[in-house]
């Protein structure tokens, strides 16, 4: 049987209530249980119908949704996944911080909802305290070699991304301690690839492993911690269908 989510809508602007029912009535396992226009309604609903899933607007009259989300701390003891969406893009920082599931623009755009619903069922896709799932384990381990010659043994978990440094002819890696690993010299980006599927290629320079990745937003990808401070990952138009299919494939 298909699982239903049962869903609560916090914005104060009517017109986005309906305009997100509205397309929430396309997905048979959306289920839209209560809506409130002031964050305080919304906690109250939120502790009744314990929701699978909340779209919480940023700006409310009484309360930001980040304070929302504060005054749950440790008060939600179920699976529950939030949402913000706003008509500014400058909050999606706080929205990571915050421990949001995902993040939308208003008016939300049906394809970028669908994106959204697809990582809700997507049970890889979870988020726990704002990091992706990925354990230090996670993937097959593989060899990579130094410029020097010396051997390194990596977890795709250890690895956001890969950049091309065009001044020296190198393929580097970007580690979740903060540091850059710099590969021989007749590294591909193919042979990189082909190390682990959640590794593909969204820029001549760059390569990206999508588990860290959370959204594309103009073009430029929004991921998790601690890669979230990135301007850099542009997905250019010829990789951009590639990046897509590899997403579905995990």
């Amino acid at each position: 049987m298909e699982k239903v989510y049962r869903t609560v809508i916090i914005d104060d602007e009517e017109s986005a209530i309906d305009n997100l029912c509205f397309e929430l009535q396309r997905y048979s396992y959306i289920s839209v249980e209560g809506k409130a226009k002031t964050g305080t309604l919304g906690l109250k609903i939120i502790e009744r119908v314990r929701p699978d899933l909340v779209f919480l607007d940023v700006e409310l009259p009484d309360m930001l949704g980040m304070d929302a989300v504060a005054r749950l701390e440790g008060y939600v003891s179920w699976n529950m996944k939030i949402v913000f969406y706003t008509a500014h893009d400058r909050y999606v920082i706080d929205a990571l911080r915050a421990k949001a599931f995902d993040f939308l623009l208003k008016p939300v755009e049906p394809a970028e909802l669908q994106t959204v619903l697809s990582r809700l069922c997507k049970p890889e896709y979870i988020v726990h305290n704002y990091m992706p799932p990925v354990t230090a384990d996670a993937g097959k381990p593989f060899v990579v070699t130094t410029p020097t010659g010396d051997l390194r043994f990596l977890h795709t978990s250890e690895i956001g991304y890969f950049r091309y440094q065009s001044a020296r002819k190198i393929w580097e890696v970007a580690l979740t301690n903060g540091t850059f690993l710099p590969l021989k010299r007749n590294t591909t980006a193919e042979q990189l690839c082909a190390y682990d599927t959640a590794f593909t290629q969204i820029h001549q320079s760059y390569i990206i492993n999508l588990h860290y990745l959370i959204m594309v937003q103009d073009n430029r990808c929004i991921m998790y911690p601690p890669f979230n401070s990135l301007g850099e990952l542009v997905v250019s138009k010829k990789y951009k269908k590639k990046m897509i299919e590899r997403f579905y494939q995990l």
